[in-house]
């Protein structure tokens, strides 16, 4: 079993009241048409009850007198609350309508807004296909049920009593064998709801596990063509499709049992009413009562039904409105302190950031940081280094070792757990995120471009550009020629993710992107890996350029880039192992050395082969 079944399990207890009401706190802003609902619900109850009574009076008059003033006005009577009840059936429809859209947009937005917040490691741990289901499937759940179990509820409450009180009315002693059901029609749809929300459950879990799975086997078809695992990941996915069949089928069987079973406990309660009823009609009974209880016996059970089905539809829809407020009420593990957020209420002075601070940045100081993705698991360790405006400082090493830890625990994606990073001195913790975050430029090793063009993914790194400025950031780091040469230049259609491009296409754009931002810290993750020697050497000047008065952060495999780096540090096993310009380190005949020799017999190698292939 993996976490995200084990995070499904922990959504099994009987129904959590203080959820629901804040679920319910959430439709406030249609209170004006829930308000209606209810009043709608109500007015439908009352006609219901009352429609009964009107039939044994319609019944009692035509044996009484045949056709009279009296009956012609039962049977306008009769026949307007029909016309009332067909209005009320569609105006609900146009509500819940209203309302179930509205909760389901609320809801997306505000989980949409609350995961642009969160932090990576919340990302981490959870697969696409999980948050997906979470803002689609259980959104539309619980959204979907909220309006109509407001109907049912106040429809079905209000029925009950109002055809309770109407038979006491008409007869106590008849009224209560027809009541005489309700104990078993309660005790029968305790025993079923309990099946059908163990059998919902099962299917809702089966289903998530499903999602995931889609957005799995989507984002890695190309993977599983390339190893040739499409039979094996068929299989796969026909385990969980069967489970789901097998869920699906019980839960099926047991619907259809159970409302048989509810019929004819209804039925029951008729021919109680035809029977005791019968044997008092020679003792005054009219004719109309009778047929009116019989009507009440055959309405009774209906209310009854509806409302063990939302209750069961509400203890079903528990786990998705848990999952949806737990995602609304979880706070990012990285956020500005108090102290920031206090800052940031107040309006800035001329020549300060939005937090109150300094607008530049002129040094940043790694002191003693350490930090762990898992708990005692260290990837970084004691890591001392400073950098100034303008300087470029490169991280090199073997994978895993920590280099780009390093620059996302700059750029807070992480915090620091043993240590500091200092801007200027102050702890970075202590600047805005927001401003931070707006000063960088990062350009990472697998670039991902948005659905649109290729000018509207350059200009996301700064909307209010002009035409004019997104063009000079592409010729900045050589992307020009290559964008004018696409079948429709700027305006060339990227695909979802830039899967019309080739990676290197997607890199240079992602690298215009980046400088059109105009940040004040440069982070290159590997950002010319994906690009072919001569290629590399084309965009090397032009990102040089674009370097210019900015710190950098480079990190790289191919050691050709960073030969002009003011700072080399060497990154081993979470540590720094040497650092110095490119000639020290070279002196030292050290790990540097090592790598640099590699990297060029690599380089010798590649070249060959194009040569060859040539």
């Amino acid at each position: 079993m993996n976490a995200f079944d084990e995070d499904e399990d922990r959504y099994s207890g009987s129904l959590d009241w203080a959820l629901w009401r804040r679920i319910v706190a959430r439709a406030r802003p249609y209170r004006t048409s829930i308000a209606q609902l209810v009043g709608a619900g109500l007015v439908v109850a009352a006609i219901d009850a009352t429609l009964p009574a009107l039939s044994g009076r319609l019944i009692d008059e035509a044996l009484r007198a045949g056709w009279s003033r009296t009956l012609t006005w039962f049977s306008l009577a009769y026949f307007a609350s029909f016309v009332v009840i067909g209005a009320a059936v569609v105006w609900f429809i146009v509500l819940a309508g209203r309302i179930a859209t509205g909760l389901a947009h609320d809801f997306r937005r505000d989980g949409f807004a609350r995961m642009q917040t969160l932090s990576f490691s919340f990302f981490d741990a959870r697969p696409v296909g999980w948050l997906v289901s979470r803002l689609m499937g259980d959104v539309g759940k619980v959204a979907g049920l909220m309006p109509w179990f407001f109907v049912d509820l106040v429809w079905g409450g209000s029925l009950l009593l109002f055809s309770v009180a109407m038979m006491l009315w008409l007869d106590v002693g008849l009224a209560l064998w027809v009541l005489s059901i309700v104990p078993p029609l309660v005790l029968l749809s305790v025993v079923f709801q309990r099946k059908l929300l163990a059998s919902s459950r099962e299917v809702r879990r089966t289903n998530s596990r499903i999602t995931a799975a889609y957005a799995e086997a989507i984002a890695g078809v190309r993977t599983t063509r390339a190893l040739h695992r499409e039979s094996a990941a068929l299989e796969e996915f026909q385990d969980e499709t069967g489970a789901m069949l097998q869920h699906s089928v019980r839960r099926a069987l047991q619907s259809a049992l159970y409302l048989p079973l509810v019929i004819s406990i209804g039925s029951v309660g008729v021919g109680l009413a035809l029977w005791r009823g019968g044997l008092r009609v020679d003792d005054g009974l009219s004719l109309g009562t009778l047929v009116a209880f019989m009507q009440y016996a055959a309405l009774f059970y209906q209310p009854i039904r509806e409302l063990a089905q939302r209750f069961t539809e509400l203890q079903s829809a528990q786990a998705a409105a848990e999952r949806i407020q737990t995602l609304l009420d979880t706070q990012p593990q990285v956020r500005d302190s108090p102290a920031v957020l206090a800052a940031l209420a107040q309006p800035s002075a001329e020549g300060e950031a939005i937090d109150g601070g300094k607008p530049t940045i002129e040094t940043i100081r790694f002191e003693d940081v350490g930090f762990a993705y898992v708990p005692g698991e260290p990837v970084l360790r004691d890591v001392n280094f400073t950098v100034r405006a303008g300087q470029t400082i490169a991280l090199v090493g073997p994978t895993g070792g920590g280099k780009s830890t390093i620059v996302s625990l700059l750029a807070r994606f992480y915090e620091p757990q043993q240590g500091a990073i200092r801007l200027d001195g102050v702890d970075h913790r202590e600047r805005s995120l927001h401003w931070l975050q707006s000063n960088l430029g990062v350009v990472l090793q697998s670039p991902h471009l948005f659905s649109g063009t290729v000018e509207d993914n350059i200009r996301y790194g700064r909307l209010e550009a002009t035409d004019a400025e997104v063009r000079d950031a592409a010729r900045r780091v050589g992307a020009h020629a290559m964008i004018e040469g696409l079948a429709e230049g700027y305006a060339t259609a990227v695909g979802e993710g830039g899967g019309k491009l080739s990676t290197g296409q997607r890199q240079l754009i992602s690298l215009a992107r980046a400088v059109l931002a105009d940040p004040q810290i440069f982070i290159m993750d590997e950002a010319t890996s994906s690009l072919d020697t001569e290629t590399e050497a084309q965009v090397q000047a032009g990102v040089e350029a674009a370097l210019q008065g900015r710190i950098a952060f480079v990190i790289a495999h191919r050691l050709s880039t960073i030969r002009r780096a003011d700072l080399i540090l060497v990154i081993d096993q979470g540590r720094i192992v040497e650092r110095g310009t490119h000639a020290e380190l070279i002196a030292l005949r050290g790990r540097y050395a090592e790598l640099q020799a590699q990297s060029q017999a690599a380089t010798t190698v590649d070249a060959a082969l194009r040569e060859e292939a040539g």
